[in-house]
């Protein structure tokens, strides 16, 4: 694995304009065209206004910048990491391990909810020290991608 070097920075809510919220949802559906192969493009199309959404009213954002280029970001809200995504060629680069650390140790993070049809991802948070302690049959908009429910150990 060869690491980036990036910058993290909290994006404060009165921040985020559309142009940011813009290039986020375009990255968000670049990450999970790459990762989340069980989506279908409806399942795409349905939930990206739930992340501009969410881009928008998430307690913290944190966006990890390669340069000038946004490489992943972060969103956390009560203790619990709602999203993280990374733009495709910054997979395995240390982005997603260095935006965890950041909202572990500087936000409380302790929980993390992961579908359990992107293996990946559910690795990805056990190394992180992240362990299943529910799982869910639907995701929070009830479709039928099960969600796993992880805590920090």
């Amino acid at each position: 694995m060869t690491k980036t070097t990036t910058t993290v920075t909290e994006i404060r809510k009165e921040q985020r304009d559309t142009a940011l919220t813009e290039a986020l949802a375009y990255l968000w559906e670049r990450s999970v065209r790459a990762s989340h192969h069980f989506l279908k493009e409806g399942d795409i199309a349905s939930l990206k206004p739930y992340v501009k959404e969410a881009l928008l009213t998430i307690d913290t954002l944190l966006l990890a910048r390669n340069g000038q280029e946004c490489a992943a970001f972060c969103g956390i809200q009560d203790s619990k990491i709602e999203m993280l995504f990374a733009a495709p060629e910054f997979f395995g680069k240390g982005i997603g391990r260095q935006l965890v650390g950041i909202a572990v140790k500087e936000h409380g993070a302790t929980l993390v909810d992961v579908n359990e049809q992107n293996p990946h991802a559910a690795g990805f948070y056990r190394h992180m020290g992240f362990e299943e302690y529910r799982r869910d049959e639907t995701d929070d908009q009830g479709n039928p991608f099960p969600i796993l429910r992880m805590r920090l150990k």
